[in-house]
């Protein structure tokens, strides 16, 4: 009979020592896992009931535009409207105010030259008609380009209002060779290149003329004739006659 109540207190003790245990296992803390969660050991955390709690790094997604919401399109800044060239149409020619210094003006001039004579400085861009009393009138020009620069003395031989132009054969070559094609004549008027006046020196190529590119002038930019404003252009045509001495230099 002592046999019997023993064994029955050793198994009473038995299943109550396991029961604890079984509590004390159910309420185990989470377990925190590496976020990397292909590691070899996860696979050993099999069995039990209780779940292990796995903290990872959020995932960000990025925000997605509705269909009709509003796009801002931040667009560069568009280049200023260009003027077309009227001697080579769909070339453009570049813009820009005339410096105060080439506008005309009364200057003082110290020459030993007469009056009315005409006195160009390639130079500095400008063009002198010789006053009385040490005076000048000064106008800005357009010169020569690089390779097209001259000097030397001759006389206004011919006079003559908005001008037709008839370009020289060698221009005419030259310039179908860049891929500008010129017109074998132009009658005057405010599309051609001479302008509102031209003055011819001698019998060279050159004149002295107007423009209707009045942003060239103070730059080397014709084929070896001097350029003025059209409005300067008239106001020296009227100032000076045929024969009057011209000095390029």
């Amino acid at each position: 009979m002592m046999k019997q109540l023993v064994l029955a207190a050793a198994l009473f003790g038995a299943f109550s020592t396991a029961a604890r245990a079984d509590d004390r296992y159910a309420t185990r803390p989470p377990v925190v896992l590496s976020p990397d969660l292909t590691a070899p050991w996860i696979n050993q955390l099999g069995g039990g009931t209780v779940r292990p709690v796995v903290y990872q790094r959020p995932v960000v997604q990025p925000q997605q535009r509705g269909l009709f919401q509003r796009r801002v399109i931040r667009q560069a800044p568009q280049p200023a409207p260009q003027t077309v060239s009227a001697i080579n149409p769909g070339i453009p020619s570049i813009r820009h105010p005339i410096e105060p210094q080439f506008l005309p003006q009364m200057v003082d001039y110290d020459t030993r030259e007469k009056p009315g004579t005409i006195v160009i400085d390639t130079n500095n861009r400008f063009l002198y008609l010789v006053m009385d009393g040490g005076k000048a009138r000064r106008y800005g020009v357009g010169v020569g380009k690089p390779g097209f620069e001259w000097a030397g003395v001759h006389k206004i031989t011919r006079k003559q209002e908005w001008p037709d132009w008839t370009p020289p054969s060698e221009m005419i070559s030259r310039e179908a060779a860049k891929g500008h094609y010129l017109p074998a004549r132009m009658d005057g008027g405010p599309e051609n290149p001479l302008g509102a006046r031209a003055m011819y020196l001698g019998s060279t190529l050159y004149r002295i003329h107007g423009t209707n590119a009045p942003w060239s002038i103070g730059s080397a930019v014709s084929s070896g004739c001097i350029r003025l404003r059209n409005e300067d252009v008239v106001d020296l045509y009227d100032r000076v006659s045929v024969g009057t001495r011209v000095i390029v230099m």
